[in-house]
């Protein structure tokens, strides 16, 4: 697991010099902090075929954690002839049985790492070396030979890839601080990007905060060459594909699929942990990690103060039945100094409040650990979030009832609100707001943070003209439209995991995890398991009431029923309640004072009465407040 960066640029331009390379490896330090290595090569010393038209110079940076092959898996690395030179951040799970298949078709290998299999595969299969890879990763190699330089990026975007194209010239890093070293690179906001981000709590890639600065797609290669960007997948999945299967052939199935991908992970020479959260997800991969192993695993899980948000009662009872090695961490979080690490850490706009328990777990599971398993994606494989069950509901109640009467008698306005985590009139009061919606819309408005009349509210009238011609939404209904004619819920999983998979779920973990020099590997998301489960129907996913019923139904014995049987949490903290203590003063300061500096963009009136609603008790506007909040930090951090 590491950090890469690096630039190309054609003969005669200012190139990427040594000493701005190292500045951009060192901004990605905490990403890789037991190894460092950096390789230039200017545009007259490349050697080019006969029919090339043009030459580049090239320069690769690289920051190391050694997890696999200790001694020599140094970087930049490169084939016999130096023609093929990568620096790749990530792990290929699979590069033992790859290395087998080079080996015997006569390729020699150095060292005994994951990386140098990327090196030789590519020599044989070109771009197509991609679709052979089983991990995460952000991949930068350059081929002397063509004078190109390709990108990739993992199909689930678990590894971040920033890239711009300035002046013929491409620059690349895993992470924005590390881009913004270079001197030449602008940092001019993008207002397209504030309305994606107030939408959604991130920015959906290819965009970025800054005009001119670009995501690499998940599951997409990128080859500079020529001069031109030419952007393609490698990894196409048939959404709206629907397989027939029998239960019994699905349970089987499964079993080999999530146990082959758990082997792959504990592939490490290094500890390797796991977090435990209680949960169904993480609870069901500790277990069958354990199976696997001689010793007992070590678990993390951690604990806070406000029972409502504590369920490492649950990971301790699965400790016990599993047999690992089992730590709780019990943190007061501070949250003035919480998020202004965040703000720091996550290089644009982020609000997922989510980040700061995944902050404090990855920072003290660090401490025992290199490597950590987590239980990501199996909500959004199996059907486990509530909305899922909502849309079905939804849907029936536009059939029964008049649901337009609900919306206009006012009812909904009388409901009172509240900072419960688990608030069932909160809930209730969500759900009706959205009946009479298509399932888009309605799905929408549940998972949406400002919806589109609260954000024109919010701007600023001169600020609304530079907004681009686009609907935010449609990040989300292209992916929902993938699934062609399937049901609701396969619709609604399937655009999950497309969306918020990649740039919410994968961003959190990749930041807070890498802060801390920390590997975070996820079982559930090897693509194999990814590609068979979004076919599978529905009803196996979702019956009745009960989500994950495959799950449940395969692994029944894995688990206490109590796990199996406990209502889902989700992994928060009480930032309604910070927001009316801790941070009320800071909350006044950054989003109401003199020198607040979103009022460049939004309303102080509209703010003023958001924030007057949640202190006063009226209302819950906390996940509003936090998006607001993150964005006025790290507008004072990062464009002071």
């Amino acid at each position: 697991m590491c950090g890469i960066a690096g630039g190309v640029w054609p003969f005669g331009s200012d190139e990427l010099d040594k000493e701005t390379l190292r500045r951009m490896t060192d901004a990605l330090a905490h990403r890789g902090p037991d190894d460092e290595g950096a390789w230039i090569a200017p545009a007259e010393s490349i050697h080019l075929h006969t029919d090339s038209k043009a030459r580049h110079g090239v320069a690769l940076g690289f920051r190391r954690l050694s997890i696999i092959d200790l001694s020599t898996g140094h970087q930049p690395l490169g084939n016999e002839d130096g023609s093929v030179q990568i620096v790749f951040n990530g792990e290929i799970y699979n590069y033992r049985e790859l290395r087998h298949r080079l080996e015997g078709a006569g390729h020699r290998f150095q060292t005994q790492s994951d990386t140098e299999t990327i090196v030789h595969l590519y020599e044989d299969l070109g771009l197509q070396c991609f679709e052979h890879l089983n991990g995460m990763f952000a991949i930068a190699i350059w081929d002397s030979k063509r004078d190109r330089l390709i990108l990739a990026r993992d199909r689930m975007g678990k590894k971040p890839l920033f890239y711009t194209i300035q002046n013929g010239s491409l620059y690349f890093a895993s992470e924005l601080k590390s881009l913004l070293e270079v001197p030449s690179i602008r940092r001019e906001i993008d207002p397209g990007s504030i309305d994606l981000y107030l939408t959604y709590q991130y920015i959906p890639h290819p965009h970025t905060i800054y005009k001119g600065i670009r995501k690499l797609e998940p599951g997409c290669c990128a080859v500079f060459e020529h001069g031109q960007l030419q952007v393609a997948n490698y990894w196409a999945i048939d959404w709206a594909f629907e397989r027939k299967i029998t239960l019994s052939d699905a349970k089987a199935q499964l079993k080999e699929l999530l146990s082959d991908s758990i082997r792959l992970r504990l592939r490490s020479d290094v500890p390797v942990g796991a977090f435990l959260s209680g949960g169904i997800d993480s609870s069901l991969v500790v277990a069958l990690a354990q199976r696997e192993l001689s010793q007992p695993i070590q678990t993390f899980s951690i604990g806070f103060s406000e029972a409502d948000f504590d369920e490492t009662q649950f990971a301790q009872q699965v400790a016990e039945h599993v047999g690992t090695t089992h730590q709780r961490f019990e943190v007061t979080p501070d949250a003035l100094d919480i998020v202004d690490k965040l703000s720091y850490q996550y290089d644009e706009p982020f609000s997922d409040s989510s980040a700061v328990p995944t902050w404090y777990l990855s920072e003290l599971t660090r401490r025992h650990v290199t490597v950590a398993l987590s239980g990501d994606g199996g909500d959004e494989l199996f059907g486990g979030y509530e909305r899922y069950r909502a849309l079905v509901l939804s849907q029936r109640m536009q059939r029964w009832f008049p649901v337009k009467w609900i919306q206009n008698s006012g009812i909904l306005q009388r409901l009172p609100d509240s900072t419960a985590r688990r608030s069932l009139l909160r809930r209730v009061r969500r759900f009706c707001e959205a009946l009479g919606q298509g399932p888009v819309d309605r799905y929408m408005n549940w998972i949406q943070i400002f919806g589109e009349a609260q954000r024109l509210e919010l701007f600023r009238d001169d600020f609304v003209p530079e907004l681009p011609d686009r609907d935010p939404v449609d990040f989300l209904r292209n992916a929902w439209r993938a699934a062609g004619k399937r049901d609701l819920v396969s619709c609604a999983t399937s655009a999950d995991l497309q969306t918020y998979m990649p740039c919410d779920l994968m961003t959190k973990v990749d930041i807070a995890s890498m802060a801390h020099s920390l590997e975070a590997r996820q079982p559930l998301l090897d693509y194999r398991l990814i590609e068979w489960a979004v076919s599978l129907p529905s009803q196996f996913k979702l019956r009745g009431r009960i989500g994950k019923y495959l799950l449940r139904e395969t692994f029944a014995d894995v688990l206490p029923a109590a796990i199996w049987n406990r209502p889902k949490m989700g992994f928060g903290v009480p930032i309604a309640k910070w927001f009316r203590t801790s941070l009320r003063d800071r909350t006044y300061d950054a989003l109401l004072s003199a020198d607040t500096k979103c009022h460049q963009f939004f309303r102080e009136d509209t703010i003023r009465s958001l924030v007057d609603a949640h202190m006063s008790g009226r209302e819950n506007q906390a996940y509003r407040l936090w998006n607001l909040l993150t964005f006025e930090l790290w507008l004072r951090r990062w464009n002071p």
